[in-house]
């Protein structure tokens, strides 16, 4: 730095110095050294050091420190290196690989016994002529099942390359650790199975597992609370159970790499890309340049990274939103599993008792009722964790997996705390093994047999390869003219076809090809493995819905297969095709393509991962939406109604809208779906209604149209009114074999609600979650749908302003139990403003107070435009008071 000024270099040496510190503000803690900390690298022959950790990998090819064991008269293992791979596939381990086509056993002698992490890696891609889609094989750890017909490719996620699975398995003293590798040849002839890298650390006895003979006073010796099992003794596990590591997490931080590990190489990733559910920018905090109180720890060193218990999501100390702290983990269905969470309070102003409270769910169960750091750990920066068990029962639906939530929230009270906030600094999740001593799970969604990957020959066999490469371009040429015959002939055929199927309906009788893409049969069998039942994600009047693979298995879609032989269903075909293929929309659900073939009409649609509104309501197993959740669905499919009714070219009327007809995303956008029975609006200014035929689905439809057969756009809004209170109320809208006043959900709430008990209707799961006014707001809204005359109900543009004021209510600072101490402070009686709703266009919104009826000329505005809407709810907010006052 010769030349530059005193300051400058001072500054840059400061720079320097906080850049350093920011990017490795804590100490590394090696404070746990295992007796077995051995590294293989499968396919490689003598020692490689890798960096930056500096561990010593051994090959697998003859080396001295445990042996192989392969089937005799079998096909035998062979070692290869990896193809070119991207520059985030490590060489080590991944550059090389073992390859297996028969049972083949790695036999590890160990120094010591106990439990030991099992590490395997896997770089799934082609090697050599071995397809990625044929590698299918089980593991087995001696008597424990790790892998059963496994696919690493299928295990693929966030755009990584590489797969690794980390096991405990303890073993006995003088025993050796046997690692099987079974290809799952009785399943597909071609299967192999391959490993680029395995681990074998030791780690302390009671880390995880429970110590039985312990007489200490901590809360391992006093066994696991087992959540949702209030009345069950604590669990206690045991060195008997294996466990898989599913998720460890670094809340509120950046991943933590094995070499920053305490000593046994774990990895810790970050959470807000992949598991947090939403993110709240004052929610992280972090106590850079502190460290440890580790003289006074309450558990030893080497639990977690220093750096792990110094980042942590919470509140803010300033926070003035009320809302939950939410991680969702994707886990196997039918295991135990074991949930870690680790404190530490590092705030200056968390430093007694009582200071900050809250509350612990796991898979929506209360975990903790009165948490509380300072009193599990005994002061600040003194880290702690607390273990959970919890059973996951099969919710599947739509995928191979279930979902496991944690979810943190303020008391209820927050009297009952000198902080309202919450606090998580670390997860850590673990399968265990169950009685058959198996962790093995089901591959994620299963895929359809794919087309064979290229792949690139030696140059051994090129002459031979040129020779059928030529031969495969003579080949090609004339298959090619045959296709190009065929589809001419084909296009003919479905165009006559098409319009035999379209004379009875109205408007052109031609497809938007240029808007719809066209599938052959053939692809579509081929996404779908040849309509296999495993791939049916739902079934219905119209037949099967599946979940396909297209663009060489690369694009998920749902491929709706309608029943033949019906004309109506033909009319309904087109019709979908002809609407959506014309259609845009965030929140509509989007027309893919199509195939009519023969007999066969079909339609493919982009695939909704969270499947339908009405699974997270009532009839399965699926955790239930927050209030503010179901806000944010029931608003998003309020937009995709509205555009249909005054953003499409011509207004469009539903008719069936329904919660099973609102889908859902894997970011829980909500998407209207199933527009087979939709009509084009009224045209002229002069006609208010379509003449038609009632279609449609019982409970759900208009009393107006059904008794007139006149359908009109407050038709749908009906229909949405029945789904509003089937989201407040988690029920269908008609019920068999129950009292007759409640058979109807809409009868039922009506009666409730003129009695002013409508806070009786709310579904329990939501109860203290809804504010009164919220609550208040939202079923006047709902009941205005439902009006029996279709003039008086609001235009759907009117029902998005009032879904955004209920969410601005939502999500507003205020008191969140039915008839609370505030409410009865500021005056129970108080009147709230409420919609009148007078245009059948929804052009003007009128409030008005709810007890006199009498119009407030005071609020009274368009209601089209967002810009609009703000303005009238900040004019309502002003009239109900300062939301952040509640």
């Amino acid at each position: 730095m010769y030349g530059m000024e005193a300051p400058a270099v001072i500054s840059l040496s400061i720079l320097i110095f906080l850049l350093l510190h920011l990017s490795f503000p804590m100490q590394v803690v090696n404070s746990y050294d295992p007796v077995d900390k051995l590294a293989v690298k499968c396919g490689y022959s003598g020692n490689i050091i890798h960096n930056p950790d500096r561990r010593n990998w051994v090959g697998d090819i003859d080396s001295k420190l445990f042996s192989t064991i392969e089937t005799q008269h079998a096909q035998a293992s062979f070692t290869t290196t990896t193809p070119t791979s991207p520059p985030s596939v490590d060489v080590v381990p991944y550059g090389t690989v073992r390859i297996f086509r028969s049972q083949f056993t790695y036999s590890f002698p160990l120094t010591d016994g106990g439990p030991k992490f099992v590490r395997l890696h896997f770089y799934p891609t082609t090697y050599d002529n071995f397809d990625i889609y044929d590698s299918l094989f089980s593991v087995t750890a001696g008597n424990f099942t790790l892998l059963k017909d496994f696919n690493a490719s299928l295990w693929l996620r966030y755009g990584e390359d590489t797969v690794s699975k980390e096991y405990l398995i303890n073993v006995g003293a003088g025993q050796r650790l046997n690692l099987t590798f079974v290809p799952s040849t009785k399943k597909h002839q071609d299967a192999y199975a391959f490993i680029n890298g395995i681990e074998v650390v030791s780690m302390p006895s009671f880390l995880y597992y429970s110590d039985l003979n312990s007489t200490d006073d901590d809360q391992s010796n006093d066994g696991i609370h087992s959540v949702g099992y209030d009345n069950s003794p604590p669990y206690q596990l045991e060195l008997s159970r294996a466990l898989e590591t599913l998720y460890r997490v670094n809340v509120a931080g950046g991943t933590i790499p094995p070499e920053l590990d305490t000593g046994m190489f774990r990895n810790w990733e970050s959470d807000e890309d992949r598991y947090l559910l939403e993110h709240h920018p004052l929610s992280e905090s972090n106590g850079f340049g502190l460290h440890l109180n580790l003289k006074n720890n309450t558990i030893p060193d080497y639990t977690a990274p220093e750096s792990l218990y110094l980042t942590a999501r919470s509140y803010g100390m300033n926070a003035t939103q009320n809302y939950n702290v939410t991680w969702l983990f994707d886990v196997d269905s039918n295991f135990r599993y074991m949930v870690r969470l680790h404190f530490c309070e590092f705030e200056p102003e968390i430093r007694y008792y009582g200071d900050r409270t809250f509350q612990i769910f796991i898979a929506e169960a209360m975990a903790e009722d009165k948490a509380d750091v300072i009193g599990w750990s005994g002061g600040n920066l003194i880290p702690v964790h607390r273990d959970y068990t919890v059973f996951m029962s099969d919710q599947r639906k739509f995928s191979n997996k279930v979902t496991l939530s944690i979810k943190l929230q303020r008391l209820p009270n927050q009297r009952e705390t000198n902080f309202h906030s919450v606090i998580l600094n670390g997860i850590e999740i673990f399968k265990i093994s169950d009685d058959s001593q198996n962790l093995a799970g089901p591959n994620p969604d299963p895929v359809p047999s794919q087309p064979k990957l290229l792949v690139y020959p030696s140059s051994k066999s090129s002459k031979k390869t040129i020779i059928v490469a030529f031969i495969a371009v003579v080949v090609s040429i004339l298959v090619l003219a045959s296709i190009i015959g065929l589809i001419l002939f084909s296009r003919r055929r479905r165009s006559s076809s098409f319009k035999k199927g379209n004379t009875k309906k109205e408007g052109s009788s031609s497809l938007p090809s240029h808007l719809c893409r066209y599938f052959t049969i053939a692809e579509i069998r081929a996404a779908t493995n040849n309509f296999d039942d495993v791939f049916i994600i739902g079934v219905g009047g119209f037949g099967n819905v599946y979940k396909g693979y297209i663009d060489d298995g690369v694009t998920p879609v749902a491929i709706k297969r309608l029943r033949p032989g019906s004309q109506q269903g033909i009319n309904e075909f087109l019709n979908e095709i002809e609407m959506l293929s014309q259609l845009r929309h965030l929140h509509l659900v989007s027309l893919i393509g199509y195939c009519n073939d023969g007999v066969e009409m079909i339609l493919v649609y982009d695939f909704m991962q969270r499947g339908t509104l009405r699974e997270y309501l009532y009839g399965s197993d699926n955790p239930p939406l927050t209030w503010k959740q179901r806000l944010q669905i029931l608003l998003g499919a309020a937009r995709g109604l509205h555009y249909l009714h005054a953003g499409a070219k011509h207004n469009i009327i539903h008719r069936d809208v329904k919660s099973t007809n609102i889908l859902l995303d894997d970011k829980w956008v909500a998407k209207v779906s199933d527009f087979g029975l939709s009509k084009v609006g009224p045209t002229g200014s002069s006609q208010t209604h379509v003449s038609t035929v009632v279609k449609g689905s019982l409970g759900y439809l208009d009393p107006e149209y059904y008794k007139r057969q006149r359908l009109t756009l407050k038709s749908d809004v009906y229909s949405f009114g029945v789904v509003l209170l089937e989201v407040l109320c988690a029920r269908p809208p008609l019920l068999r074999n129950v009292d007759k006043r409640k058979a109807s959900l809409v009868d039922w709430v009506r009666k409730i609600s003129d009695e002013g008990k409508l806070d009786q209707t709310v579904e329990i799961f939501l109860k203290g979650s809804i504010t009164r006014e919220c609550l208040k707001w939202y079923g006047q809204l709902a009941l205005s749908c439902l009006r029996d005359d279709g003039n008086e109900r609001p235009s759907m543009s009117d029902v998005v302003g009032a879904l955004e004021f209920a969410m601005q209510l939502a999500e507003s600072e205020g008191d969140n139990n039915f008839g609370g101490a505030q409410d009865k402070e500021k005056g129970e009686d108080r009147p709230l403003l409420i919609p009148q709703f007078t245009s059948d266009e929804g052009s003007g919104v009128v409030f008005t107070s709810d007890e006199s009826g009498t119009r407030d000329s005071r609020v009274t505005t368009a209601s089209g435009s967002s810009e609009e809407r703000a303005m009238l709810s900040a004019v309502v907010f002003s009239e109900i008071g300062d939301p952040t006052a509640r």
